[in-house]
């Protein structure tokens, strides 16, 4: 297999955003992606960018991606955020997720962040096993908190 990670660009926004999608899907949430092709594209290469992105690449078609942000601790300062993380079904098992997980981990390491952090759904043991060979720590006890535009808008 011929593959290639690289940093995301301006142009792969339309792929990257489809395998959000999928990631959702996978999730059983797709309705939850409501971002739209230029918001997102903006948020990663307009004028104040706020997320960076590594994709895999099979053949030029982008098979993969792990995007991630800088996100501060009051308790432990500057972390490495994982978002999202994902290799397209057809590509998985082949060790494109490993590469991709370790391009973002060398990112916190050569940034010097004080960890890297992310979210995993309790149900999804493919990616706690995952997780697990690296010896992750997996927390127990926090619950995830939002407020959609909406809601802050009627305050």
């Amino acid at each position: 297999m011929n593959f290639n990670i690289r940093f995301a660009e301006a142009d792969d926004c339309p792929r990257i955003l489809e395998l959000i999608n999928e990631l959702a899907v996978y999730e059983k949430a797709p309705e939850e992606v409501t971002v739209s092709l230029e918001h997102f594209t903006d948020a990663g290469f307009g004028k104040n960018p706020v997320w960076k992105a590594f994709v895999a690449e099979v053949d030029h078609i982008i098979v993969g991606f792990a995007l991630y942000y800088t996100r501060y601790s009051t308790w432990k300062g500057c972390r490495l955020y994982l978002e999202d993380f994902i290799v397209t079904e057809a590509f998985r098992g082949k060790g494109l997720g490993k590469i991709l997980f370790e391009k973002v981990m060398a990112e916190a390491k050569n940034g010097n962040y004080s960890g890297m952090v992310w979210q995993v759904l309790d149900w999804n043991e493919p990616a706690i096993n995952f997780y697990n060979k690296y010896q992750a720590h997996l927390e127990s006890g926090w619950l995830n908190a939002a407020l959609s535009t909406e809601q802050i808008k009627a305050f």
